[in-house]
């Protein structure tokens, strides 16, 4: 990927405590970063963020797009630094949004034309107004983020709990004295507090007194309307503001990123659209890199009453091969489901399985869960993305079926699944599902993954798990392997077994798993492929 241009000017002036007035009354603070010498009439560029406003905020946000075109306010969301509160995470976005918007371009500094940027909570902020913005805004650029955010973590097929209750333990310390140095030295004893059990007494555990937050995480589902108010799925399709979306293939809202996409790639309304998806997890330089050029490239053409350089409206990180391809759409024609049979002896597929195949079986116990190694992580006490299998795939409650030596490249483009037949021992249990690249020395890397919670696991049931979407190729003389086991924990919950609720459980229950692939009970992963010479 490019790099930055160079700057204009470094000669910037940063006009602090802005008050932006709010139709409630509150007042919320922002910063406006612009040029010296010849800011007037340049477009601006809106980052509205709850992690402050100094800091990395300036100097890696602000500053590179204030050096180079634009004029940026950073505003602090409602209830931070600075900002009337009290502190209510998501919820008050869209007003809070719209009514920036409109104070800003009663502003005698500003251009007439203006872009949204930024990612994770700054990008759940331009989703949060997209469908109602005044026509100044010319663009979007949501950086590994979605229309819905919370509502990510609570899937009804698996909880999500090491991110949220990290976020919840970073934000409720963050404007305490020396808060970053003092959360990277707490990182592992908030990893450790997730052992807490009931995990309603995890947050005290980290922080030594309640976040509201997370008891919110905990007690209430995703289709409980506590969250209606921070849920903007419904409004993505009326959304005609050109936009530029940015993903990781190892982030937690690429899932909800790439559904947002599809919705405007199917209204065509979004005029011009572009998809970006790299190798990256959550927290990643890269992706800001990106996301700052995009907001050069795409944005300030669109502000100067231009149009973006003609580039494929879907730009994609192919992970295997190293290099980044270019389609047509999301997801990319011209690949094809195929199933990759589970079948005895360990071996893995797309033949199926023989009519005398047993099931395979393992022990699942809570008090010892399988962990999470790689992948979708957001800590800082344990590494995201790729990681080294050996470890994990050697524990007792993890099963591996792998195919034999490539003979030719196998290229996977698109959303993933799996259909896996199981039983447990007791009724509630969870199901998790890895797609690993095993290479020519046998070292095995995760590519994506997925869990499901079920209930009547007693019986034998067909559990279907989404995987995260990927882009991947699998070299000749490698081999596929899917792992199959019952947890990923602290990334997923911990599945006690016993059905009670995730907040207040306390007993743990280990449980023996069986996991079948006959010709009744075919288990596979579903893979879209395109065979690569």
């Amino acid at each position: 990927m490019q790099h930055l241009p160079p700057p204009a000017t470094r000669d910037l002036v940063v006009e602090r405590d802005l008050h932006v007035p709010m139709r409630d009354g509150a007042v919320l603070l922002a910063d406006r970063w612009f040029p010296k010498s010849g800011s007037d009439g340049l477009p601006t560029a809106l980052v509205r963020v709850p992690y402050g406003r100094a800091g990395t905020q300036g100097w890696q946000i602000a500053r590179p797009l204030a050096e180079r075109g634009f004029q940026v306010l950073i505003q602090s969301t409602r209830g931070t630094f600075g900002s009337d509160g009290p502190v209510n995470p998501l919820r008050c976005e869209r007003n809070d949004g719209i009514d920036t918007l409109g104070w800003i371009v009663e502003q005698p500094w500003f251009g007439d034309s203006m872009i949204l940027t930024g990612g994770s909570y700054s990008g759940f902020v331009q989703w949060a107004v997209a469908d109602s913005v005044p026509p100044q805004v010319k663009a979007m650029i949501p950086l590994v983020s979605n229309s819905a955010l919370t509502l990510e973590f609570l899937r009804s097929d698996g909880f999500s709990l090491e991110t949220p209750f990290n976020w919840g333990v970073m934000v409720a310390g963050q404007e305490e004295r020396l808060a970053m140095p003092r959360q990277l030295l707490a990182s592992r004893k908030t990893l450790r507090a997730l052992d807490t059990l009931p995990l309603n007494q995890a947050d005290t555990a980290a922080l030594g007194y309640r976040c509201q937050y997370i008891q919110d995480i905990l007690d209430h589902p995703g289709d409980d309307p506590f969250w209606s108010s921070l849920d903007h799925r419904d409004t993505v399709a009326d959304i005609s503001v050109p936009a530029s979306v940015i993903g990781g293939w190892y982030d937690i809202f690429l899932p909800g990123q790439l559904r947002d996409y599809r919705v405007l790639q199917d209204t065509g309304r979004a005029d011009p659209l572009r998809l970006t998806v790299g190798p990256w997890p959550h927290a990643s330089l890269e992706a800001g890199g990106l996301g700052a050029r995009e907001a050069l490239d795409f944005g300030l053409a669109l502000c100067r009453g231009g149009r973006p350089a003609e580039r494929a409206p879907v730009r994609l990180y192919v992970m295997g091969e190293g290099k980044w391809r270019d389609f047509t759409s999301w997801p990319p024609p011209g690949y094809t489901s195929q199933r990759f049979h589970l079948r005895p002896g360990a071996a893995l597929a797309t033949e199926p399985p023989p009519a005398d195949a047993t099931p395979d079986g393992y022990r699942y116990d809570p008090a010892d869960p399988t962990p999470a190694v790689g992948g979708v992580r957001m800590t800082f006490a344990a590494k995201a993305g790729p990681v080294d299998q050996a470890k994990l795939e050697a524990r007792d409650d993890v099963l591996t079926y792998t195919t034999s030596a490539l003979t030719q490249d196998v290229e996977v483009i698109g959303e993933v699944s799996a259909e896996v037949w199981f039983r447990s021992s007791l009724s509630h249990a969870d199901v998790f599902v890895r797609l690993c690249d095993v290479d020519e020395k046998g070292r095995s890397v995760n590519v994506c993954d997925g869990l499901t919670g079920l209930t009547g696991a007693d019986e034998l049931t067909c559990a279907t798990v989404r995987l995260w979407p990927t882009a991947y190729r699998f070299k000749r003389g490698h081999r596929i392997r899917v792992q199959v086991s019952s947890g990923a924990f602290p990334r997923f919950n911990r599945n006690p077994g016993t059905g009670d609720p995730r907040a207040t459980a306390t007993h743990l229950r280990a449980a023996d798993q069986q996991v079948f692939h006959d010709p009744e009970h075919p288990s596979a992963i579903i893979l879209p492929v395109r065979e690569a010479g």
